[in-house]
């Protein structure tokens, strides 16, 4: 990669846009739930996998249904997204409380962190 492209690509990583939101993660065997907010719903899902994969998930219900049923079982899903723009820091992480309360309650699903 020559310099010009090194700093393009540098560049274009420090100006992508961020999203956060609320995300889910299903297991199509059990029908189980796990729900959370996210910061960055783009690189959310890599996390999640790397760490069930590794068998180091936190969440010990979701690590025996990944070790029980693999990874073909499971899907990530963004429920929402959120428009942050004009948000403070604090603003934005009070919405994705309520909003991860809400489809928590909306789905019947588990707290996934």
């Amino acid at each position: 990669m020559d310099r010009q492209s090194r700093r393009e690509a540098v560049r274009d990583y420090k100006e992508r846009k961020i999203e956060p939101g609320v995300f889910a993660v299903r297991c199509a065997a059990t029908g189980e739930a796990w729900v959370a907010a996210s910061r960055n719903l783009a690189q959310q899902q890599n996390g999640i996998w790397f760490s069930l994969r590794l068998g180091s998930h936190m969440n010990r219900a979701l690590q025996a249904a990944w070790n029980a049923h693999g990874a073909e079982a499971f899907r990530y899903e963004v429920l929402e997204a959120i428009e942050d723009e004009d948000l403070s820091d604090y603003s934005r992480n009070v919405l994705l409380k309520e909003r991860e309360a809400h489809w928590l309650e909306a789905m019947g699903a588990r707290r996934m962190f």
